[in-house]
């Protein structure tokens, strides 16, 4: 009896499910518009609307040639198979069961076919749109004038081709199995194909039908290997570096062009055995199965035995040519080609005089830590809760009466997280506090009024009455009398403390109503309405109605703060309006304001990358640039995987406005050429247009600086057996003053001169020691000569005596005088902080700074600068705690002419106590066992701080335990030499002074250090 058909649903039913559909269909298309409309005003507003209608048309283009492209190949299929179907079936259980399917289907069957490949193309279509920028490049890319060293092809193909290629085979891929899958199950339905019966168990045309489409698996399988050589460039293979090895150039390269013509006999004979010959699948079978094991044997186990009998015995040798291609690449694609290198000899460990009278190193020496200052900013500029700095502040040059030198910059902005509860309504969030004001700097090297900033620009008002309303009136300037940094525009409404939800609407109807909050003036405030460019007019209905759906606020169509003239400021954060305006750039971490012709810019570094550089080293983004500072006022940066980066474009956005500009910085790039190219040829502004007071303000970015700093300290050997063998790789140290938290020490930024330069340079820098070691290796830094970027390797001898940072902060810190001083300025009411550790070669030596904060316990206490740990030479022979740079600089050249007089007689250790000389006079040197018994001490010491900086109770339980022996093997000591002494025995150190009490101590130090 045959199998009636599955039930027919209901009208009610079907009416139903058409409307929630309808309704969902319609709620999907509405936000899709709502978001593409408002897009579209932003791009409108910012003059961007090339790069908004090119990716929106690429995207659409793809969708729909990707999609149908997919529905035709696979519908076609099923379309195919099921005219291909037999007329008469055999009786048979089978059949029988596939029955009912049969008479479900047919009736309906060209409207089933062409739903399930409107299905497979929408999600083809969903997933190509992605690829916008693989086939923008493909289009547009140009020969970046170099060629891969193993078949000769311009770089260009492997950074523009390549992707897209390689995509569109996994399109056919796809496209082929989902083709088979979907034909082999018509055909079984149909009786093409059966699993029981007597006779052939395929018919004819089943049987060419599927061969075919298996024989076009195989013919695009010879087209992947054909890709996978060239693929092989791009790829960590067996060797030691990126790219083809040995074993890879002289194995698998042959094996895959074997294997390539090897598929293409295959496919012909899968179609030749199936259809014109023998006609059935034996033959065929037996072909893709030579074709699996001549996959494993000649693509798999012959460059195995090659590597593993060949190339592992005498792999140094083997691999050298392929490890030079490999430094070549690596060095020419993240721009280290042009690196100079400079021999330091770093031998002179005595301070030299000319510290004293020195005029470009001494007088620069930054003493802000950008990071530390930031409170005392806040709480010295704040003036209204709501106004904020930032985690971290940046570091910017200007030349002020003549004299250039760098300063510690921040823009005082509102911190929509700080507003009360009673400020916290729609009406104020988003109407009243819409603008912060000022850009507040200081010198660097300047502290004034017990150790804050001295402030120069940003003031409210007066500057004089408002250091009298902040009490500081006394009798030491603590701040600038005049605005020596002026910006004729000091608002500002575009930020780094504003996110997605922070929008704003400005204008007014009545000039007179002026609702904005502006910057507080006595113990009220003034008010403004904004007049800038900036913002998408709402004033219309159909505007308000727009962004009510979009921001699902109704206060928009409700609210007398909308009025005909009003604006709508939103994607207010810089970085977010340049991402928006240049989706593909990669963007530095660290965006920084500066003062442009009277207005507040600011400047974002914007980087140009690839993935696909033929043997260049492959490295991730967010690791290479992860460091202290990271997510404490730097953005992360996201999980990319890059082998090629350029600082292709300077942007910078308009506090005031949001104005957004780009501007070319490398001529040269040619993925930066292909980007333009794509969106008409004007989307960046030429260099040759660049204002020169903006390149003023043009600094080393910090983030591409980490990745070439990281890669130096290996591709600086460009000998490749010393690159094999490893025995000259650098590493970039720990934090020095907590060196177990694993966290990288950050670079820093500096106007300042380094030997071998003809000036003083604004540059960023950072110390390397060597791999497993913690002695210095080499500084390196970066800055720009002429608008061109110079990387630049000041590399010390392998057998330096100079300490690296983390053993120069330890030997100033344990020194035994600056420790009694430091635990003075620590207690249970204070901690101590440490700033930005500067390594600084003078005088064929190295010259430490180290500044030196206190922070009290009381109530919103910024940290204030009290005192300078200043090392000359080694790191532990001149140590000096100093009230200042000048102070300190003084006793290090009196500890140097005293070891120039007295030749072999220790340096005076550690400067003066506070109060001049130290108590009960000089010290006789501790020598023999009580020299001995005092180093256990104080390594016992370092050992209990690294304990409880660590976390881990165990081990500061046993630090705990070895200072208390060392204590006691010192007092036995101590007594042992008090004859000798005269009665004038050293003090015992003490283990409350020396050490902290717990973990969790109050006056335990904050470990900081910022760039």
């Amino acid at each position: 009896m045959r199998s009636s058909p599955l039930p027919r649903m209901s009208r009610r039913g079907r009416v139903t499910i058409g409307v929630l559909v309808g309704v969902f269909v319609l709620f999907t298309l509405l936000g899709w518009g709502v978001q593409a409309w408002t897009d579209w005003l932003w791009f409108d507003e910012v003059r961007y609307t090339g790069v908004f209608t090119g990716v929106l048309t690429t995207r659409l283009l793809l969708f729909f040639a990707v999609g149908l492209a997919m529905a035709l190949i696979v519908g076609g299929n099923l379309w195919l198979a099921q005219r291909l179907r037999p007329r008469l079936r055999p009786h048979s259980p089978e059949q029988a069961t596939l029955e009912r399917y049969r008479m479900l289907l047919s009736p309906r069957l060209g409207l089933w076919i062409v739903l399930l490949a409107a299905v497979v193309g929408i999600f083809a279509g969903l997933s190509s749109q992605t690829r916008w920028d693989q086939w923008l490049l493909f289009r547009n890319g140009g020969d970046f004038g170099v060629k891969d060293p193993e078949f000769g092809i311009d770089i260009g193909f492997y950074v523009f081709q390549l992707p897209f290629l390689r995509y569109l085979l996994g399109v056919g891929f796809t496209a082929v199995v989902l083709s088979v899958i979907g034909a082999l199950a018509v055909h079984y339905i149909f009786g093409g194909v059966r699993l029981q019966g007597v006779g052939d168990r395929m018919t004819n045309a089943a049987r060419a039908h599927l061969s075919t489409l298996v024989a076009v698996f195989v013919l695009l399988k010879a087209l992947a290997y054909v890709l996978d050589r060239r693929a092989m460039l791009l790829e960590y293979g067996d060797g030691p570096v990126y790219g083809a090895g040995y074993a890879d150039v002289n194995a698998l390269l042959p094996a895959k062009e074997i294997l390539a013509y090897i598929s293409i006999v295959v496919a012909i004979a899968i179609i030749v055995f199936s259809n014109a010959w023998m006609r059935n699948l034996v033959w065929p079978g037996i072909s893709l199965a030579l074709l699996g094991v001549s996959a494993v044997a000649i693509g798999g186990i012959y460059p195995w035995a090659v590597q593993t009998f060949e190339v592992k015995p005498s792999a140094k040798e083997k691999e050298a040519p392929f490890i030079e291609r490999s430094i070549t690449a690596t060095r020419a694609a993240f721009g280290l080609t042009a690196a100079t290198t400079t021999p330091y000899a770093a031998s002179n460990l005595t301070p030299p005089a000319s510290l004293a009278t020195d005029t470009s190193v001494v007088p620069n020496i930054r003493l802000l830590d950008p990071q530390l200052v930031s409170e005392t900013y806040t709480q010295r500029q704040q003036v209204r809760q709501f106004y904020d700095f930032g985690e971290k502040l940046d570091v910017d040059r200007y030349g002020v009466n003549g004299k250039v030198q760098d300063y510690v910059v921040g823009l005082r902005e509102v911190n929509y997280r700080q507003l009360t509860q009673q400020q916290n309504t729609w009406i104020n969030r988003h109407t009243v506090y819409t603008h912060g004001y000022g850009l507040v700097a200081a010198p660097g090297n300047r502290v004034v009024c017990g150790g804050q900033p001295f402030f120069v620009s940003g003031f409210l008002g007066d500057p004089q009455e408002q250091q009298k309303e902040q009490g500081q009136q006394t009798s030491e300037q603590c701040a600038s009398q005049t605005e020596q940094i002026a910006a004729k525009q000091p608002r500002v409404y575009y930020g780094e403390r504003m996110d997605d939800s922070d929008y704003a609407i400005v204008g007014q109807t009545d000039p007179e109503r002026k609702a904005e909050f502006d910057r507080p003036v006595g113990e009220g405030g003034e008010s403004y309405t904004y007049t800038g460019e900036g913002g998408v007019e709402i004033g219309s209905f159909p505007r308000r109605l727009l962004y009510a759906i979009k921001e699902q606020e109704s206060n928009f169509l409700l609210s007398d703060a909308v009025n005909d003239d009003s604006k709508l400021l939103y994607v207010r954060n810089p970085r977010d309006r340049v991402e928006k305006v240049a989706p593909f750039l990669t963007l530095d971490g660290d965006p920084y304001p500066a003062v442009v012709d009277g207005r507040i810019q600011w400047i974002i570094d914007g980087y140009t990358t690839a993935a696909t550089y033929p043997y260049a080293e492959r490295v991730n983004l967010q690791e290479q640039t992860a460091d202290e500072l990271t997510g404490r006022g730097t953005f992360q940066l996201a999980r990319e995987n890059v082998n090629y980066i350029r600082n292709s474009v300077k942007a910078t956005v308009d506090a005031y406005d949001g104005t957004v500009r780009l501007y070319e910085f490398d001529e040269t790039d040619p993925v930066l050429k292909a980007w333009n190219k794509a969106f008409g040829g004007d989307l960046v502004v030429p260099k040759a247009e660049t204002p020169t007071e903006l390149t003023e303000h043009f600094r080393y970015p910090s983030d591409l600086f980490k990745v070439q700093r990281n890669l130096l300290t290996r591709f600086h050997v460009t000998d490749p057996g010393a690159f094999y063998s490893e025995t000259d790789f650098w590493q970039v140290p720990n934090v020095p003053d907590a060196p177990d938290t694993g966290q990288k020490q950050p670079p820093y930024y500096l106007y300042t001169q380094f030997p071998g330069q003809e000036s003083a340079r604004f540059q960023l820098t950072s110390a390397v020691t060597p791999n497993g070691r913690e002695n210095l290796a080499a500084l390196i830094s970066g800055s720009y000569v002429d608008g061109q970027p110079k990387l630049e390797v000041l590399d010390l001898p392998d057998q330096t005596r100079v300490s690296g940072p983390v053993q120069v902060h330890q030997s100033m810190t344990n020194n035994a005088n600056i420790r009694q001083q430091l635990n003075l300025l620590q207690s249970q009411q204070a901690q101590v902080q440490y700033g930005n550790l500067l390594s600084l070669p003078f005088g064929d030596g190295m010259l430490y700074i180290e500044p030196v904060y206190v922070k009290t316990a009381a109530q919103n206490a910024p940290p204030l600068l009290q005192r300078v740990l200043m090392s000359y030479g080694d790191g532990g022979s001149y140590v000096v705690l100093a009230n200042s740079v000048g102070d300190g600089i003084k006793q290090l050249v009196e500890q140097g002419k005293q070891a120039a007089a007295t030749p072999g007689t220790p340096p005076p250790a550690g400067g003066t106590p506070p109060g001049g000389t130290p108590p009960g006079g000089t010290a006789p040197p501790m020598t023999g066992e009580l020299a001995e018994a005092a180093n256990r001490v104080q390594t016992a010491i370092v050992e209990l701080r690294a304990a409880q900086t660590s976390g881990d109770f165990e081990r500061y339980g046993r630090a705990l335990k070895a200072l208390d022996d060392a204590l006691s093997a010192f007092q036995q000591a101590q007594r042992a030499a008090t004859p000798a002494a005269g009665g004038n025995a050293p003090a015992s150190p003490s283990p409350g002074a020396s050490a902290p009490a717990s973990p969790a101590a109050s006056g335990s130090t904050t470990p900081t250090s910022g760039g």
